[in-house]
């Protein structure tokens, strides 16, 4: 791997793209072309259902803007939650231009599937884009920073809610925000819940993190993981992962959501507040109108009942949306500069106004329409209550969607302490590596 890692790094400057929603893919393989030729160059995209008009006019854009060659573009529509995975089965084969969240990055590297951002392109996207963002694109290699990859958007979640039904000081608290909530009837009906898709471990750890639990990884040189350690299950993770139950079991709550859910009931009033990212801004603010109102995530209730009860700041992941370009591409030159033309900032601007976006462009984060936007205003307030999600451990997600679907299950029956606790340390047992004898 690290020959491998080497030859990545030798093949010049290139460049990194982020996968977006969407549950399947699909691509043609480039072919090569030269622009001073006269050929036509081809390029394929992967990006998310949702972004696929806006990926062709920006490739149609792309086009006018060089008059001087002929490009045809293929897209396909990938998952950002498992672009890294799909990338990986056949890494030769990658499509030239994908997007992928940034907790990915080391897997992508790991695998050879990216190129590396250098020279002036990289003085550009250093320039131009907030330094967070950079750095969520960048590792380090033998103690030189290296860049994988254009950010162009924030990747974190926050609460929205029908201001009809709370006030500002209602969604401060998750109990403040039960109590204005109701349960659906027997026939499972007339409910105003409350929706947070608590079987995703991007969203369940957020109890944990609260409470400052974490993991922590080692990589070899090659970054690929060699141990791997999560204290979820220790005492304080044992009291988070009750009041994470106290939540679930919760008939006002809708556990099991995921986006076409929590959608659907804002659109019928069966929801009425619900966690979630920027990608359903533009969905959710159709449906609730003059009532749409966005907030950073409210605190939940630990060790309620006892001498210790207090309350704790639900803590989310940030990261970035990353747009990157493939080691293999046989057009990689191309691709790149269709990619950095892709997250520049007339291109984040438009994508700001069409889905709602933040810019992690300087220059863009300063338009007016973005520092007087309302979800603008709530991620910045959510960011002082975040794990950045760098060096996220590859584990981590299978087992905390177990532990939550776990949870679920155990609605209809109840559950005892040694369930809960059973449940946890499976968990923790799968996220954990130890290292190779």
């Amino acid at each position: 791997m690290k020959k491998l890692l080497c030859l990545a790094m030798g093949l010049g400057m290139a460049f990194s793209a982020a996968a977006c929603g969407g549950n399947s893919s699909t691509s043609n393989n480039s072919s090569t072309g030269g622009g001073n030729s006269g050929e036509t160059i081809k390029l394929t995209v992967w990006c998310p259902e949702a972004d696929h008009e806006f990926a062709k006019q920006v490739a149609e854009d792309y086009k006018k803007a060089n008059p001087d060659k002929t490009y045809k573009f293929f897209f396909g529509i990938q998952g950002e939650n498992d672009a890294a995975t799909k990338v990986l089965n056949d890494v030769t084969n990658a499509p030239d231009v994908f997007s992928f969240p940034s907790d990915q990055i080391n897997r992508l590297i790991n695998g050879d599937a990216l190129a590396r951002i250098g020279g002036s392109r990289l003085d550009t996207v250093k320039a131009n884009n907030s330094a967070d963002a950079v750095d969520s694109a960048t590792v380090t290699v033998e103690g030189e920073e290296r860049t994988y990859a254009m950010p162009y958007t924030d990747n974190t979640f926050f609460l929205y809610y029908n201001k009809s039904v709370f006030s500002e000081e209602d969604v401060k608290t998750l109990d403040g925000i039960l109590a204005k909530c109701t349960a659906p009837d027997s026939e499972g009906k007339n409910g105003k819940q409350f929706a947070m898709p608590l079987n995703d471990g991007w969203y369940s750890t957020s109890f944990y993190f609260g409470e400052g639990l974490g993991y922590e990884v080692t990589f070899d040189d090659a970054f690929g993981e060699t141990q791997i350690t999560c204290d979820f299950a220790n005492d304080k993770g044992k009291a988070v992962t009750q009041a994470l139950w106290e939540t679930i079991s919760n008939p006002k709550v809708k556990p099991d959501t995921d986006d076409s859910k929590s959608a659907a009931g804002f659109q019928d009033g069966s929801i009425v507040a619900a966690v979630s990212g920027i990608w359903n801004k533009t969905t959710f603010e159709k449906y609730l109108g003059e009532d749409f109102a966005v907030a950073k995530l409210p605190t939940y209730t630990l060790n309620r009942g006892t001498a210790d009860e207090k309350q704790v700041q639900l803590v989310s992941f940030a990261g970035y949306k990353l747009l990157g370009i493939s080691n293999y591409s046989k057009n990689k030159a191309e691709a790149m500069s269709f990619a950095e033309f892709y997250s520049n900032k007339q291109n984040q601007l438009l994508h700001f106004d069409l889905r709602g976006f933040v810019p992690t462009n300087l220059e863009a984060q300063q338009e007016e329409r973005v520092k007087n936007d309302a979800c603008a205003k709530a991620i910045t307030a959510q960011l002082q209550h975040t794990k950045a999600q760098k060096n996220v451990p590859s584990t981590l997600w299978t087992p905390m969607q177990g532990l939550g679907d776990g949870l679920i299950a155990l609605i209809s029956s109840g559950a005892t302490a040694d369930q809960l606790n059973e449940l946890l340390t499976n968990a923790v047992s799968q996220i954990e590596k130890q290292p190779a004898a």
